[in-house]
C-alpha cells in the first residue's frame, strides 16, 4: 500500500529544493515528521519471543497532528475526556464556510483569517441564540476547523457542535426546537458583517473583492441527535487529516492518484496528480505552529464549565437521571501485553533503541 510517507521520501527532497526557501517551518516540520514516522529515525524498542526467539522492532510515532498514522486512534479518546460536557439535550451541527473570494487572503494570513472565522461565526451564532424568538440564552458550542475538501480543494470552514438550547439570564435552562436552532439565512448575515469588522480591524479588507460583501454567504445547520451522539459525529472531524493513507491508490511515474467520494453524487472518483502538486494541496492544509483547531465557547467553554456542570446536574434531575460527579475516576482495563505474530506468546523487552541525529527544521 501507498503511503502518505513514501510521496514524502521519494518526492519530498525535490519540493523543498524547489520550494524550501519560502516554505514556513510547519511545513517542513510535518514533512520530515511523517517521512520517518515509525521508523529507525525516531527510536523505539526492540522486543524478543523467549518461546520461539522470534524479535520485533517497534519504533516510535512522530505525533504531528497532520500524520494520518498517528491521528487514527486519538477520536475515541478524546470522546472519553467529553463526558462531563454532555447535556442530556438536543444538539446541532452547525457549518460556516469562508467565500471562495475570502480563501487568497485567508491562505496568505492563516493565523489571523482562522482566528477571525472562529470569532466571527462564534459571536454570530451566540447573538442569534440569545434572541428570545430562537432560545432566548447563552448556548453551548465545540468548533473544529476544517480547511479541505475531499478532492484537497483548500475550503476553510468550522464545524460547530450546538446545544439545542441555553441558560438564561435567570439561570434556567431553555430549549430551542428539536429541528429547529436560528435562522440560518439571518446567521450569514450576521457572520458576514463581523468578518468584514475584523478583517478591516487586522488591516486587511483592501485585499478583498468588495462583491464578497453583497453576496449570500454559506451557514449551514442540521440537528444531530442526543449529546453522546453528537459528539460522536464531531469526533472523526477533530483527529481526520487532510487525507488518509487508504486513499491514496497508486505512485507511479512523479503521479499520485488517490480516491475521494462526491459530496454531490455520493460516487467514489479517483484524482491523479503531479507529486508536486499533491503535495502542494496537502501541504496548504498544515495548520500554523500553535493554531488551536478546537475551541469551546459559551456554555462550554472553559470559564463557564462550573454553569457547564450545574446545569447538567439540573437537566438531569428533571428527567429522573443520575449523572456522576465531573472528575470521577474512569477504572482502566490493564494494556495488553504484547505478543508474537509466530506463536502468540508474549514477548520481552530488550533494548531500547535511540533516535537517530536529526538536524532541526
Amino acid at each position: 500500500m501507498v503511503e502518505l510517507a513514501d510521496i514524502f521520501r521519494l518526492h519530498g527532497a525535490q519540493y523543498r529544493a524547489k520550494f524550501g526557501e519560502r516554505m514556513p517551518p510547519s511545513h517542513l516540520r510535518a514533512m520530515r515528521d511523517i517521512e520517518e514516522c515509525r521508523t529507525p529515525a525516531l527510536g523505539g524498542q526492540l522486543y524478543i519471543c523467549e518461546n520461539c526467539d522470534e524479535t520485533l522492532y517497534s519504533y516510535h510515532s512522530c505525533k504531528n497532528r497532520h500524520c494520518p498514522k498517528c491521528q487514527n486512534h486519538q477520536a475515541q479518546q478524546w470522546l472519553e475526556k467529553q463526558k462531563d460536557l454532555l447535556l442530556p439535550v438536543n444538539y446541532f451541527l452547525v457549518t460556516f464556510t469562508l467565500p471562495e473570494e475570502l480563501r487568497e487572503v485567508a491562505r496568505s494570513n492563516q493565523k489571523v483569517v482562522y482566528d477571525i472565522l472562529f470569532r466571527a461565526s462564534s459571536e454570530a451564532l451566540q447573538e442569534l441564540a440569545s434572541d428570545r424568538r430562537f432560545v432566548g440564552g447563552q448556548v453551548g458550542m465545540c468548533g473544529v476547523l476544517h480547511t479541505w475538501t475531499r478532492a484537497l480543494i483548500y475550503h476553510p470552514h468550522v464545524h460547530y457542535i450546538v446545544t439545542g438550547g441555553g441558560v438564561d439570564g435567570q439561570g434556567q435552562w431553555v430549549s430551542s426546537g428539536e429541528e429547529f436552532l436560528v435562522p440560518v439565512k439571518a446567521l450569514s448575515i450576521i457572520f458576514r458583517a463581523k468578518v468584514r469588522d475584523e478583517l478591516k480591524k487586522a488591516g486587511l479588507s483592501d485585499q478583498v473583492d468588495e462583491r464578497v460583501w453583497r453576496k449570500d454567504w454559506v451557514v449551514h445547520s442540521e440537528p444531530v441527535g442526543s449529546g453522546e451522539s453528537a459528539f460522536k459525529y464531531l469526533a472523526p472531524y477533530i483527529f481526520r487529516v487532510a487525507i488518509s493513507n487508504n486513499r491514496i491508490v497508486k505512485l507511479e511515474d512523479g503521479k499520485v492518484t488517490f480516491q475521494y467520494r462526491e459530496r454531490a453524487t455520493d460516487e467514489m472518483k479517483t484524482c491523479t496528480l503531479s507529486a508536486e502538486e499533491f503535495i502542494r494541496r496537502f501541504l496548504q492544509h498544515v495548520l500554523p505552529d500553535r493554531l488551536v483547531k478546537l475551541r469551546y465557547y459559551g456554555l462550554m467553554s472553559p470559564s463557564n464549565r462550573d454553569r457547564l456542570v450545574e446545569t447538567r446536574q439540573k437537566l438531569a434531575a428533571s428527567q429522573g437521571q443520575h449523572v456522576a460527579n465531573q472528575g470521577d475516576s474512569v477504572v482502566k482495563e490493564p494494556t495488553e501485553s504484547l505478543r508474537c505474530q509466530r506463536c502468540g506468546q508474549k514477548m520481552r523487552l530488550v533494548e531500547r533503541l535511540k533516535p537517530l541525529s536529526r538536524e532541526p527544521p
